[in-house]
């Protein structure tokens, strides 16, 4: 059964309010402020040979890259974080977000309906993984309904659909709601059959 999250604050409990920024060491630190630049359409702050501070709101940086020497790429088998998310007000933001990164030579390595979200995955060029997505539901009462309804104890990972037919339905009116309602898992497939990493 889903349980209905309260805020920290209404719990009684001192929290952080919102989450400040990520911070990442590169390799080559003018190649990926171009690419955080380009997807997340964010500017410099501060930068230096060594550092930059990037951001596309208010916050006085939400991406920070460190330039260090002589790094290595993680073993695909490590632990570690495995991606940061990033969320559009609705499915128009994020289908005209694809399209105008797509045009950049920059497309999704895995695009997948979860449930509760819709979301298209990237690797930088150092191969983080981001997260660019929406929430499928407009109340509480939906994701627990959802979630209530046993969808995840069929399917954890999600459906996962092709952004260009998705973009095209909905350039011809198919409502929001209908495109990123989640299907069933196509017979003889498991939730690991729909992870793309």
């Amino acid at each position: 059964m889903a349980i209905v999250v309260k805020p920290a604050v209404e719990r009684g409990k001192i929290a952080p309010f919102k989450m400040g920024h990520v911070a990442l060491k590169v390799r080559n630190l003018q190649e990926m402020i171009k690419w955080y630049g380009t997807v997340l359409e964010a500017e410099i702050s501060y930068a230096n040979d060594d550092v930059a501070f990037m951001a596309y709101d208010d916050e006085h940086h939400r991406i920070a890259l460190v330039k260090l020497p002589e790094l290595e790429l993680p073993a695909e088998n490590a632990t570690g974080m495995d991606h940061c998310s990033f969320s559009y007000k609705d499915l128009g933001e994020l289908l005209a977000s694809y399209k105008r990164i797509k045009a950049t030579g920059i497309e999704p390595f895995w695009c997948i309906i979860h449930g509760p979200s819709t979301s298209m995955y990237y690797k930088d060029p150092d191969g983080n993984k981001i997260e660019l997505m929406i929430d499928n539901f407009e109340t509480q009462q939906e994701l627990v309904d959802f979630f209530d309804g046993g969808a995840y104890e069929e399917n954890f990972m999600g459906i996962m659909f092709d952004p260009d037919e998705m973009a095209e339905k909905f350039d011809a009116g198919v409502p929001a709601k209908e495109l990123t309602k989640r299907g069933t898992l196509p017979d003889g497939m498991s939730p690991w059959d729909m992870l793309r990493s």
